[in-house]
């Protein structure tokens, strides 16, 4: 071959090389609060490893990205803050006034106010992610754990333990103006796509609760049943809902089972066997990898949605909580 053609032949494909290789820092990433470590744990999704163990505040629990992904919220409980950190660098750049205790919160569509449940003083604290600081306090039951805001923003809807009740607050008013009741120890509320519904899990009940969002009333609860597993292990904490309305997954604490519903039918189709105490769940972008975060047994298990099979468990730190991730 003449030499005048090897030399842009060798670069065509040097390029192709180049732009055949995947790159760096492009897979969807999953971030845990290890509750015990008081750390987080990134794991790479593609390869399913953990590729960073990052050091944050006292008893990390809840965790959620603003709008953007640019910047992560950890609720740090015995930190008595609600820490941001900048995704990039991986470094804490603020510390949020968030009330005592904060194990839950919420990020408005507005991507700027933030509402956090204080288990400890029994009230939903409202913060200013962008001034830095508290805009207001609501008064609810006794020891407030689960945060939900609507897709069109109009309703906060925060869980008490102690109280059995969904606590309906308006955001323009940051009043309190509504009390659903739910079964024993709600702990997770998460609204559908559409707005038009609110599942409420109930740990102590074993119940999970599809409130009417238009009436605020109960229109159907879903009751639990594993082969083998003794009824009081069934303690139901965490929810997702597909974004086609397909699915709505339950992580069912020491049961240790992911229980998969088929809305449609409102049957319960198939229990995942995950770690020991499944606490939170969450999606990965395209919704074809579903991540458990299994406190007692310290991993996470990766489920791949479409055969509804649970693909690996990931090591991760002590007492894993939170779940959120990273596309």
């Amino acid at each position: 071959m003449n030499s005048a053609y090897q030399i842009p032949a060798l670069s065509a494909l040097l390029l192709l090389g180049v732009l055949a290789r995947p790159t760096f820092g492009m897979a969807e990433e999953v971030y845990v609060s290890n509750e015990k470590d008081n750390t987080l744990s990134v794991i790479d999704l593609d390869s399913l490893k953990v590729i960073a163990t990052i050091p944050v505040g006292l008893r990390p629990r809840g965790i959620t990205f603003n709008r953007d992904y640019s910047q992560l919220y950890i609720c740090a409980s015995d930190s008595d803050s609600v820490q941001v950190m900048d995704v990039k660098s991986q470094k804490i750049i603020a510390n949020l006034p968030s009330g005592e205790d904060p194990e839950q919160f919420a990020l408005h569509p507005n991507n700027k106010h933030l509402y956090i449940s204080n288990e400890d003083n029994a009230v939903v604290t409202v913060v200013d992610t962008e001034k830095r600081e508290v805009i207001g306090q609501i008064t609810v039951g006794l020891e407030p754990e689960g945060m939900a805001i609507s897709p069109d923003g109009k309703w906060v809807v925060n869980t008490s333990e102690t109280s059995n009740m969904l606590h309906w607050i308006d955001s323009g008013s940051h009043e309190l103006v509504d009390n659903t009741l739910v079964d024993q120890r709600p702990r997770h509320v998460v609204f559908s796509r559409d707005g038009k519904n609110l599942w409420a899990s109930s740990e102590i009940g074993g119940t999970v609760s599809v409130i009417d969002v238009a009436s605020r009333t109960s229109k159907h609860v879903y009751n639990f049943h594993i082969a083998g597993v003794h009824r009081d292990k069934i303690q139901p904490v965490g929810i997702v809902l597909s974004k086609d309305n397909r699915y709505a997954f339950v992580a069912l604490g020491p049961a240790n089972h992911v229980a998969v519903i088929d809305i449609a039918s409102q049957s319960v189709i198939k229990y995942l066997l995950v770690g020991r105490r499944v606490w939170h769940l969450a999606l990965n972008g395209d919704e074809s990898r579903l991540i458990s975060s299994n406190g007692i047994s310290g991993d996470v298990s990766v489920i791949d949605v479409t055969s509804l099979t649970v693909l690996k468990s990931i090591k991760v730190g002590r007492f894993p909580w939170g779940v959120a991730v990273k596309p």
